[in-house]
């Protein structure tokens, strides 16, 4: 299985980098994880609405560039369903026992996601409504996508 996060933004912060290669390695047992960052868009300080959307649709685009047709999409939004790790995990399983080869995680930038992006998500998953910085996010992700396969495993590692 292959499993892409595809991000918006360049992610800075060392100890993120470092939280992000630990779960990358551990994640190499199951499948093989791509790191996919693309540039995001200057917006300015009291953007208007119709610049915003612009942005959003930029993104967007670049966004879906790196989607392939056959890919199991998941978008990560405010307005997603919540889940538990336990049912994270049996989605994940359930989109491999289905047939996709590539699960592929998507994390908008500042503005969120362009709505053509949330329309071709097979999953919108919300990790609560806090709102987390978009580079926080990934290591959460790749924290709750390592735990989703060892709770398919049985491993303790989820207790």
């Amino acid at each position: 299985m292959k499993i892409k996060v595809v991000t918006v933004g360049k992610l800075k912060e060392k100890y993120l980098k470092d939280g992000i290669a630990e779960y990358t390695k551990r994640i190499s047992r199951f499948a093989k994880l791509e790191m996919i960052e693309l540039a995001d868009e200057k917006t300015p300080d009291k953007a208007s609405e119709l610049e915003n959307q612009k942005i959003l649709e930029t993104e967007g685009a670049r966004i879906l560039s790196k989607v392939g047709e056959r890919d199991f999409v998941v978008v990560l939004a405010i307005e997603g369903k919540t889940l538990s790790s336990e049912e994270f995990s049996k989605q994940l399983e359930q989109a491999s026992i289905k047939g996709y080869s590539t699960l592929t995680f998507i994390i908008g930038g500042s503005l969120g996601l362009a709505p053509v992006v949330k329309n071709r998500a097979n999953l919108s998953v919300s990790f609560g409504r806090l709102t987390l910085p978009h580079q926080l996010m990934r290591l959460v992700l790749v924290e709750q996508i390592y735990r989703a396969f060892t709770i398919q495993q049985g491993s303790p590692y989820h207790k």
